[in-house]
């Protein structure tokens, strides 16, 4: 019953980690389903909103305004400075580059990184800011189950209803509504969007905007984890396993990639970590991503591309 115990424990944790996971792979996926773009960016995203965040909390907090309300025009600021940032993005980078070759986008992303990282910590501080947005304590549950109980955190439970409701807002916005099938369209082909008349430079912008607002999201969930810092875009990587095997079209599939990679993770580390060596977490999912790149190159749930000749 301990080992049990104990085993349930683990994946449990896993589980609500792999969805913080996800949280910064949908902003991969929304960019990569939208325009076809891998966005290296995405981790320098979630630092600036996080710092944006943060750095506009702190100021109102300490001329007394209510804590509530500075959350609520943290926000609302943190939104215009992402706003902000899409349409510089949009305008001066990626306007230029319409109909280029997918590797040409994705290595202006890489210059997107740098821009941002340096521009953030230049304007916000480049410390590391505590953010308590969410409880970080823990729930004792089955204690009459389980001797000790099974320890739960409850940042994490936030992180799975908040990554709930984003993957419910994005599936609607992308299946029912008219500029959600826009940018597919525009992911799909570029120049034949453009015929039929829709606005690439004005789809391109929604996307990064709203790619902008879950880095903000999953900013807030993060800095309360770690703080806001520098070595959070370092996210990236970590949801870049993710991304493989859930696949860089899906979101579902982002969740899914994320739940398999966050169990997995804690499950080695603790089961096969004593036996073959410490800090496994840190490579397993890149090796799991692997196996499924050799076996489904799409991922598990990834749209197979069919090129015609």
């Amino acid at each position: 019953m301990i080992a049990f115990g104990q085993f349930l424990e683990i994946l449990i944790g896993g589980l609500l980690s792999g969805v913080l996971y996800s949280l910064v792979a949908l902003g991969f996926v929304l960019i990569f389903k939208a325009s076809g773009v891998f966005n290296f960016a995405q981790g320098a995203m979630v630092l600036l909103a996080g710092l944006a965040l943060v750095r506009t909390l702190d100021f109102l907090v300490a001329r007394g305004l209510p804590f509530w309300a500075a959350v609520i025009l943290g926000v609302v600021f943190a939104a215009a400075v992402m706003a902000i940032a899409a349409f510089v993005i949009e305008r001066y980078v990626l306007g230029p580059l319409v109909n280029q070759d997918g590797l040409t986008l994705f290595m202006s992303t890489i210059g997107i990184t740098f821009v941002l990282e340096g521009a953030s910590q230049m304007i916000f501080g480049a410390d590391n800011y505590p953010l308590r947005l969410f409880p970080t304590d823990a729930w004792f549950l089955f204690e009459n189950q389980f001797p000790g109980g099974i320890l739960v955190s409850k940042l994490d439970v936030w992180g799975g209803l908040i990554a709930g409701v984003l993957v419910t807002a994005l599936a609607i916005f992308f299946q029912r509504t008219k500029t959600g099938r826009a940018l597919r369209a525009v992911a799909d082909d570029h120049t034949a969007a453009q015929s039929v008349g829709i606005p690439i430079s004005w789809i391109w912008f929604v996307v990064w905007l709203v790619a902008g607002l879950v880095a903000l999201v999953a900013a807030t969930v993060w800095g309360t984890k770690l703080g806001v810092q520098f070595s959070i875009t370092f996210l990236a990587l970590k949801a870049l396993p993710v991304l493989i095997i859930g696949g860089f079209t899906s979101v579902p599939g982002a969740i899914i990639g994320g739940l398999i990679i966050g169990a997995g993770e804690k499950l080695a580390e603790v089961y096969l970590g004593p036996s073959i060596g410490g800090g496994i977490e840190y490579w397993f999912g890149f090796v799991l991503a692997l196996a499924v790149l050799m076996v489904r190159p799409q991922g598990l749930f990834g749209e197979r591309i069919i090129e015609r000749i």
